[in-house]
Order: C-alpha cells, then structure tokens, then sequence
C-alpha cells in the first residue's frame, strides 16, 4: 500500500469509453464527468467508438481529450484490439465503460492491457436484453472490478441479470450543471417557437426510442386539450443515428399518432437541439412517460430551470421528483392519472410557480455535478488504491504488456 500511496502522488488516467457522443443522457453524463473531475488528481480521457461526437461541440465539452477508436460493424472485435493499444498508450490506472458496446469492449481491452480498475455502469432498470448480450456479458464478467449504476433501481437490476457481488455495486446519480440549467426569461424563446402569450406548454425530451413511450404523452394530452384549448406541445429529440434500436420505427409511428389524435397544430417538433436549456425555459411542464429509466437528465435539467416535472414512477424518478412539491409521479402506463395531473398544471399558474421553485432549490442542493465528481472520484481513487495494492507482488515477476 505505501508503494501505491506513492505512485499516487500524480493524477490517476481515467479513460471514459462510451459508444458515441450523441444527445443522449449516459452521453452528457460522460462530458459532465470529463469536465468536472478535478485535473489536480485526475488526467481523464473521453473515448468514443463512433465519429458520431456532436456533443464533443456542445460548448466547453470542446475541451474534451478526445479520442475516437471506430467500432467499423455491428460484430468489428478489432475494435478491442485497438482500444487496448488506446489504454496502453494512456497508460490508464482506470477505464470506464458505458453503454453496451463500450462495457464489452473496455471490459476486455482493459483487462488485454492490465489497467488497474475495469469499471462498468448500468443506466437504465427493467429492460431487455438479447440472448446474445447476456452471453457476451456472462463470458466477460470475470474482467469487471465494479459497477457505478446511476440508481438504486438500476444496481439492483444490474445485480439480478448478471450476479456481481453485493459489494461490487455503487450508486452515483447523474449530476446537473445548475449554472447552465436555470431559471431564464421565457417570452424570447417562446415567441421565437411560436408560443403564443396564453399558452400553456408541455415539453418531452429524449430520442424516440419506444422506451420513452412518446405514445402515452400524446394519448394524454388529447385528452386534456379536448377541454383547455391553451395546451401547446413541444418536442425535443429525434431518432437515435441510423435509427438504431428501433427509434426510426418508433418515430414514423409517434408521427401517425399526432395526425391521429389532431394535434399536429398544437405541436412543435425541433429534433435534437444543442441548447435544451433554452428550450426546458420555454415549458411550464416537463413530461417523462418512459417505461423503464434509471436516473434521468431531462428531470434533472428541466427541474434545475424551474420547471415542475410529471414523470411515471420507473427507476428511480420517485427518489427524484418528490411528488407533490417538486412535480408529480405517476404510475407507468397509467393514461387516466397523466392527463388528470397534466390538466391541473394546464389550469393553475400559481401550481406551476410552487412547484417550479421547489424542483429548482431540490436539484441545487441534491444534484450537483460536485457531488457527481466527488463521489466517482472517491470510487475511482478507493478502487485504484486497493487493486494495486493487491496486485503488485503478484505482478513484479511478469513481463511488461506489448
């Protein structure tokens, strides 16, 4: 341990492997960590397996180390090889995977290149996953130190698929920039989307996956414009690239659903868009219908601007929006209880405004991306410290990997 103590006198290498950098959450949260871990301890590193990286232009995020390792096929095992050499020339103490393509191949790359701390994450709870992914899982599992889940809901379902250790799991919500995401004049940007000053706007952002379950939302807010004329739909997010993972499907059939329902005039659809903090200003209320999430960034986002939340109870959304002071909670999948919630934030300013401020003041002080850093960080240099302690006798025979 002493000579672990010492080598610890330089920052740790973290290297973050995720499948790309689109607008999604596990995304963002992969930039939150790379720019908010401390530099003083910490040399971190922001892989992608795809030349997909808009967010790496999102701002500060171009700040990022980063390098793109390019996963060339659905089944490119080479991919690993050159992630390895990655890690390598890193010299990496700690490599992070998130995502399923990233967890397998840095599973494996960095256990190929004897990197101290293999890190895995779960995002998500309650999902399905293909035979052939439980497999690969299975047959990697021995690489995986421990895994960072974004939510109780999601390290007790990682826990129940793949059987790691109790001790091996920790849980580190997703962090919110409270400087970026805060309250901000609205009458701008709702002019500039064509908001009227009487309306009353509901917002859903997130790819169009089937997982965020876009159908509910409109289903309910049929029903609710049927007898508030005032309602006004906006719609951030697109199919994910190449329409993988079914969005291109699901999106096409969120589209024949508004025609369907009449609502293609109350609705302003804008795709993916780099300034969600604008547009989370332009709603009084942000809808999440999903059928499974672990922690999510919309949540915490659109709560940080002061906008109230109405989320199904999925993941851990109930230990994220307090019901009743920071927004609502209802059950998954429960039409009738939605569009009665959604109607009473449609006829109450004065609802809006409390709840508004209380999401606001409960995102600054829970959600920080500090507390983000510090308790990864805390994870990551605990981690280290044991495994190099614990390996280096074992290790001081063995030749150096080429």
């Amino acid at each position: 341990m002493a000579a672990a103590m010492a080598e610890r006198k330089r920052p740790l290498r973290v290297a973050l492997v995720v499948s790309n950098l689109e607008f999604g959450g596990a995304q963002r949260q992969v930039v939150h960590l790379a720019q908010s871990l401390d530099p003083r301890r910490f040399e971190t590193h922001v892989c992608s397996l795809s030349g997909y990286v808009p967010l790496a232009k999102d701002g500060a995020a171009g700040s990022l180390r980063l390098h793109v390792v390019e996963k060339r096929g659905k089944y490119d095992v080479s991919v690993i090889a050159r992630l390895r050499r990655l890690l390598l020339q890193l010299r990496a103490d700690v490599v992070h995977g998130f995502l399923f393509d990233a967890q397998l191949a840095a599973r494996v790359a960095g256990r190929l290149a004897r990197v101290p701390v293999v890190v895995d994450s779960e995002r998500n709870s309650d999902y399905g996953m293909r035979r052939v992914q439980r497999l690969a899982f299975r047959l990697t599992r021995g690489c995986v130190d421990l895994v960072i889940a974004n939510s109780c809901a999601g390290a007790e379902f990682h826990r129940r698929l793949h059987g790691h250790p109790e001790g091996q799991y920790h849980v580190v919500y997703n962090g919110v920039d409270t400087d970026r995401f805060r309250p901000l004049p609205r009458e701008d940007v709702r002019q500039e989307l064509g908001f009227d000053q009487g309306s009353v706007v509901a917002g859903i952002f997130g790819s169009f996956k089937p997982q965020k379950n876009h159908p509910l939302f409109f289903a309910a807010a049929a029903r609710v414009a049927e007898r508030h004329p005032e309602l006004r739909l906006l719609v951030v997010g697109d199919q994910l690239a190449g329409g993988l993972r079914g969005s291109g499907e699901h999106k096409r059939r969120v589209a024949a659903i508004v025609d369907e329902r009449g609502l293609r005039e109350r609705c302003v659809f804008l795709g993916n868009r780099p300034d969600p903090e604008r547009l989370y200003n332009a709603c009084d209320v942000v809808v999440l219908p999903s059928f499974y999430e672990g922690t999510p960034n919309v949540l915490l986002e659109s709560m940080a601007c002061g906008v109230p939340a109405l989320a199904t109870d999925v993941g851990d959304n109930a230990r994220v929006v307090p019901d009743g002071s920071a927004g609502f909670i209802v059950p998954s999948g429960d039409e009738d209880l939605l569009a009665e919630r959604l109607a009473r934030l449609v006829t109450s300013a004065e609802l809006r405004r409390r709840l508004g401020e209380g999401a606001r003041c409960w995102v600054a002080d829970r959600f920080s991306l500090g507390r983000l850093a510090a308790e990864t960080a805390a994870i990551y240099e605990s981690a280290w410290l044991a495994k190099v302690a614990r390996r280096a006798p074992a290790e001081a025979a063995l030749p150096a990997p080429r």
